[in-house]
C-alpha cells in the first residue's frame, strides 16, 4: 500500500514538472519576438548586435512612416559599411515586394542601384536608375533629389547617345537651377552630334555659348569648339571651294596678281587663324576680324612654292609663301577639308582656314 502511494506521488510530481516546463517554454516562446532571418545578421559581434536591435526596432514601427523608413535606412547603411551588397539588394527587394505602395520605395530602389554600382554591375544599376526616373515619384533625402542623383549616375555609366540626349534634356528641364546648365547644354549638343541630329546640336551649342565660365569635364576647349561651330553655321560659307586643287589654283593666281582684294576673297571669313607653329590649336582667334592682308602686301611681291608642302594629306594641306614682312617673311597657308555634316552641300569642300608664321619644322 505504501509503495503504491509513493509511486503515485512520484508520478504526480513528474506530471507537475512536465506541465511546469511546458508552460515555461510557452512563456519564453511568446516573449521572443525576434523572427529575423539569420541570413541578414552578419559581421562581427558588434555588427550582429546592432542589426538585431535594428530589426527589433523595425517590428515596433508602422510601415510607411518616417520612423519605419529611418530604421530600414540604417539597416541598409550597415550593409553598405560592411560591403554586404548582395544582402542589401535582397533585403530591400523583399521590402519593396512586401509593400509595393510604400512611399519610400524610390529610395530603396536607389540603394539597390547603388549596390549594383559598387559591384560594377553597371547594366543592372542603369536599369534601376531608369526605372526610378520613369516609374517612381521623386524623393528628397537630406536635401538631395533622388531623380537628380539617378540622372547624374546614368550619364556616368551609359554610353548610348540616344539615351544620353534624354538624360541631359531631363537635367536641363527639371534641374537647371541645381546643375551647371552650360556644361549640360554642351554635352547635350555632343550627344546630338553622335546621333547625327545636327540642327539640334547647333541649337544646343548656341544655348551653351552664354555660359562662358562653364567648365565642361573632358572638354577644356568647349567654348572655342562650340563658338567655331555656331559661327560657321551662321556664316554664308561662300569662300569654300569644291576641291583642294581649285582652292590652291585660286590662291596662287591671286598672289601672282598682287591683288590683296583677290587674296582676301579666298580666305575663310569666320574661324580664320594666324599663329606661330608653337601656339596651341585651341587659341581663341576671335580677334582675327582686325587682320588685313593689304597691310602686308603693299610693300613687296608675295611668292609661293610651286607645289604643296610634303606634309599635306587628304584632309589638310600647306603652301609655303614668302615676302610678307621684314620680321617674318615666310608664311605657310593652311587649307583644310570642311567637316560640317550639318550642311551636306558644304561638307567635304575646302577652305583656306589659316596661316602659320615662320619656317615649318
Amino acid at each position: 500500500m505504501e509503495n503504491r502511494w509513493n509511486l503515485r506521488n512520484i508520478f504526480a510530481v513528474l506530471i507537475a514538472a512536465a506541465v511546469c516546463f511546458f508552460c515555461t517554454t510557452c512563456i519564453i516562446r511568446n516573449t521572443n519576438t525576434d523572427n529575423t532571418d539569420p541570413y541578414y545578421i552578419v559581421g562581427n559581434a558588434e555588427n550582429q548586435e546592432t542589426l538585431r536591435n535594428l530589426f527589433a526596432m523595425l517590428e515596433k514601427e508602422i510601415p510607411g512612416t518616417e520612423e519605419h523608413f529611418t530604421v530600414i535606412r540604417e539597416i541598409a547603411n550597415n550593409y553598405v559599411r560592411q560591403k554586404e551588397y548582395s544582402r542589401l539588394i535582397n533585403y530591400l527587394t523583399s521590402r519593396i515586394h512586401r509593400d509595393p505602395e510604400n512611399p519610400y520605395n524610390t529610395y530603396y530602389l536607389f540603394m539597390i542601384a547603388i549596390a549594383y554600382m559598387q559591384e560594377e554591375a553597371y547594366p543592372a544599376a542603369a536599369l534601376y536608375f531608369n526605372l526610378i526616373i520613369k516609374n517612381y515619384p521623386d524623393l528628397t533625402i537630406s536635401g538631395e533629389s533622388i531623380h537628380l542623383a539617378c540622372l547624374n549616375n546614368l550619364i556616368t555609366i551609359v554610353d548610348n547617345p540616344d539615351q544620353r540626349v534624354w538624360y541631359y534634356e531631363e537635367l536641363i528641364s527639371r534641374f537647371s537651377d541645381q546643375i551647371d546648365a552650360g556644361a549640360a547644354y554642351f554635352l547635350l549638343a555632343q550627344a546630338y552630334e553622335q546621333i547625327g541630329e545636327w540642327n539640334n546640336a547647333i541649337r544646343a551649342y548656341t544655348r551653351f555659348l552664354p555660359f562662358v565660365d562653364s567648365i565642361v569635364p573632358g572638354f577644356p576647349n568647349a567654348y572655342i569648339y562650340a563658338k567655331h561651330l555656331v559661327d560657321f553655321n551662321n556664316s554664308p560659307k561662300n569662300w569654300s571651294y569644291e576641291s583642294l586643287n581649285a582652292l590652291v589654283s585660286a590662291i596662287k593666281s591671286a598672289l601672282d596678281s598682287g591683288s590683296y582684294i583677290r587674296v582676301e576673297q579666298c580666305r575663310a571669313k569666320v574661324n580664320f587663324f594666324a599663329r606661330s607653329w608653337e601656339q596651341q590649336e585651341d587659341t581663341d582667334d576671335s580677334g582675327m576680324s582686325d587682320f588685313h592682308l593689304q597691310d602686308f602686301m603693299r610693300v613687296s611681291r608675295i611668292h609661293h612654292a610651286p607645289t604643296l608642302d610634303a606634309g599635306s594629306n587628304a584632309n589638310e594641306a600647306y603652301l609655303r609663301t614668302w615676302g610678307w614682312s621684314q620680321y617674318i617673311s615666310i608664311w605657310y597657308l593652311y587649307f583644310r577639308k570642311i567637316n560640317f555634316p550639318a550642311d551636306p552641300e558644304i561638307h567635304g569642300r575646302w577652305e583656306w582656314a589659316g596661316i602659320y608664321y615662320g619656317e615649318k619644322f
